[in-house]
């Protein structure tokens, strides 16, 4: 018998989960660089499971991969430059 939870439900529970968590850390107060990198860490992943699961680039060229994941790391590097240049 197929199981009921598919691996793209196992990947929108964590994607959930993740959201979860950030607001929590933003809604309860935390602050500093610690929470800012935590969030930034948390959207990372959660961009690279989208990336992966829900844009179907597993198993494509890597060319494409590189350049979707280089845009990626490009906005989390820009975020996180204009968290320190705000501090």
């Amino acid at each position: 018998m197929k199981s009921p939870i598919s691996g793209l439900d196992v990947v929108w529970l964590l994607l959930l989960a993740g959201t979860a968590y950030t607001w929590w850390l933003g809604e309860s107060g935390h602050a500093g660089t610690g929470t800012m990198m935590a969030i930034l860490a948390i959207a990372g992943v959660k961009g690279a499971l989208v990336i992966r699961d829900f844009m179907a680039l597993r198993g494509v060229k890597l060319l494409w991969q590189a350049a979707v994941f280089g845009w990626l790391i490009l906005v989390l590097a820009v975020n996180m430059a204009a968290y320190w240049n705000g501090n």
